[in-house]
């Protein structure tokens, strides 16, 4: 299976080694019943149900890697997939590679094969993207003031598309601001990231009144994640530090215990180093940032042995579990974002979801309680749902 940070990897590299239970994608394909003439393109919708915005006011774009030339590139308005090119930047130097949603009803586009990348979803004015030297691609980041789409309402879903399987999330690692919802239609029809009955309100009202994220919310555009917030000096960048001290006391006494990768590994902290058996590399202290972006001290490499136990950890100092249980990682939701600090951002995200998932950290995948789906799928439908 393919999890969002291998999505990810895809828009620069190829497949990853998934970091929690089971076996890597290109595995995984050799064991799966292969498709006879998969289809060269899967058809994309796109249902706007904001009730804020018409369909005159949206725009969507798709952005990404050709996996089979390695070329960064855009989808055509007509639907083909083409490298960007520096010649694509007009004369205020971006790109306008915006399709408009149809004038009235549903609005039909689609993914060609071998793809990975993100579909974009601006509401009012146009995003700006900018193609660098080198045909390098350069996205908004709106988490940045000084970002040319800063002002922009948007938000976007991440997908990989191959040999007629297509792997989807919705996403709220850099931000939360346009609720997206996805309903693929396959042969197991999954759907994710749909909110409850108020669900955006709720939880810009809950990260409005709290202390320590309330600084992340920018009016009602959008909430900026922690990890980012952090670097523009709008959150603690000591906010879990007490928790990962006593943490670090714990195991100096007693062994973690990790099943990850279908291997169970053993780990102890010695002097300034969580020491695991199983030839994983030793993970040093991590620092607050380090946990909100699950990077640095956890860092996760794609070697199938150190990765996966990095995710566990990453998962259990952002859910706050690591104190309550030396098995990992733990597998009742009602356990989670109950330590001290509670990593509010994630939590509202998961509590306001109907499926209780959220992409709210990049490991939110361990244990299975991200807005992940994927399927041998004919159709992938993307519904920017009520405000």
């Amino acid at each position: 299976m393919l999890t969002r940070r291998s999505v990810l990897a895809a828009t620069s590299a190829a497949f990853a080694v998934p970091l929690l239970g089971g076996t890597s994608w290109q595995a995984a394909q050799a064991m799966r019943p292969q498709r006879i003439g998969a289809q060269a393109t899967i058809q994309l919708r796109f249902v706007n149900r904001t009730g804020a915005y018409d369909n005159a006011s949206i725009h969507f774009y798709i952005v990404g890697t050709n996996l089979a030339t390695g070329e960064q590139s855009r989808v055509t308005p007509e639907g083909t997939l083409v490298p960007v090119a520096l010649a694509d930047n007009g004369a205020d130097g971006y790109a306008d590679y915006s399709i408009p949603f149809s004038g009235s009803g549903d609005t039909i586009s689609q993914i060609p094969a071998d793809m990975s990348g993100r579909i974009y979803f601006s509401l009012g004015e146009k995003l700006k993207f900018k193609v660098n030297e080198g045909n390098a691609l350069a996205y908004p980041a709106a988490w940045v003031e000084s970002d040319p789409s800063y002002g922009v309402l948007h938000d976007c879903v991440e997908f990989t598309y191959k040999s007629g399987r297509i792997y989807c999330n919705t996403t709220m690692v850099d931000m939360f601001s346009v609720p997206l919802s996805i309903a693929l239609t396959g042969e197991e029809s999954p759907t994710t990231g749909t909110l409850v009955e108020g669900g955006r309100a709720k939880i810009f009202s809950a990260l409005s009144a709290s202390p320590d994220f309330g600084s992340l919310v920018v009016d009602d555009r959008r909430i900026i994640a922690p990890g980012h917030g952090l670097d523009a000096g709008k959150f603690s960048s000591t906010f879990f530090d007490s928790y990962i001290d006593q943490v670090w006391s714990k195991y100096a006494g007693e062994d973690m215990v990790v099943n990850a990768n279908n291997t169970t590994f053993r780990g102890r902290v010695s002097g300034d180093q969580f020491v695991f058996d199983g030839g994983v590399k030793a993970f040093s202290r991590p620092s607050t940032r380090d946990v909100l972006f699950c990077d640095g001290a956890l860092a996760a490499p794609n070697d199938g042995v150190t990765g996966p136990v990095a995710a566990v950890l990453g998962a259990g100092f952002n859910r706050t579990t690591l104190l309550a249980s030396a098995a990992q990682p733990t597998s009742d939701p009602a356990g989670f974002y109950q330590g001290d600090p509670v990593h509010a951002y994630c939590k509202a995200m998961h509590d306001n979801m109907v499926d209780g998932k959220a992409y709210g950290f990049a490991f939110d995948d361990v244990g299975g309680f991200a807005s992940y789906v994927e399927d041998n799928a004919s159709e992938m439908a993307v519904t920017l749902t009520p405000f």
